[in-house]
């Protein structure tokens, strides 16, 4: 397909459904040029919408999968990376009850391999671009009042906290660096009880992200634009 030369480019990792998808589909919606990976085939779900989509195929679990998207992605400017990944455990599993392993498919999940993608893609972003990924407003430490969801708290944290840190070691970077918390939304992974649509959410999300478009830094954020506390 043919695009112009103004045309902006988003990098959208984790698009296959939910949130993702959703995202994908706004940002079609308003002429981008969209990248959109999952872990498997989604013809059937990301085939169906019209733009300038490409679909890419990497499991962000797997390092050499990522390195492989890394290679087919050479010569290739982005001007936002945004990773959407995220598994939940059983709600009522506290830190006390989890098993290693399910504490640790959570953690990579969430935690270590969103970093991973960033740490691997982050060069092909413009250097006035922006790099986001999903957190959570349960990531929050401030706001956890009441616990549960202890296991997905943390790795939202732990996702938080890595950010932190790739911003420190970046600090002299002009990038736009975004932890972005959806809201409890109604997704397959959020529930049908949960108070907000889709439509409520990504739109708005997405307006946050472009209204951050040029802010050096770090940011955590809702998807109104509204600060989140660490």
């Amino acid at each position: 397909m043919q695009t112009s030369a103004s045309q902006k480019t988003v990098l959208l990792v984790g698009a296959s459904r939910g949130l993702g998808l959703a995202m994908t589909a706004e940002y079609l919606k308003r002429g981008w040029r969209v990248i959109a990976t999952a872990r498997t085939d989604a013809s059937e779900t990301l085939g169906q919408l019209d733009g300038a989509l490409e679909i890419e195929s990497v499991d962000i679990t797997q390092p050499v999968q990522v390195a492989a998207l890394r290679a087919r992605l050479e010569g290739r400017k982005i001007d936002l990376l945004f990773v959407n990944a995220g598994v939940k455990n059983d709600d009522r599993e506290t830190i006390a009850d989890v098993s290693t392993e399910e504490f640790v498919r959570v953690m990579v999940t969430n935690s270590l391999s969103p970093m991973r993608v960033i740490e691997t893609l982050q060069d092909l972003v413009e250097p006035n671009g922006t790099i986001g990924v999903m957190s959570s407003g349960q990531g929050s430490v401030t706001n956890n009042v009441n616990g549960n969801y202890e296991v997905y708290r943390g790795s939202k944290a732990a996702l938080n906290m890595f950010m932190r840190s790739f911003a420190a070691r970046h600090a002299d970077d002009t990038k736009t660096l975004l932890l972005m918390a959806p809201g409890w939304v109604r997704t397959e992974m959020g529930g049908p009880d949960a108070r907000l649509s889709i439509d409520e959410s990504i739109p708005n999300l997405v307006n946050t992200i472009e209204a951050y478009a040029g802010r050096k830094g770090l940011h955590y954020l809702d998807y109104l634009g509204r600060v989140v506390p660490w």
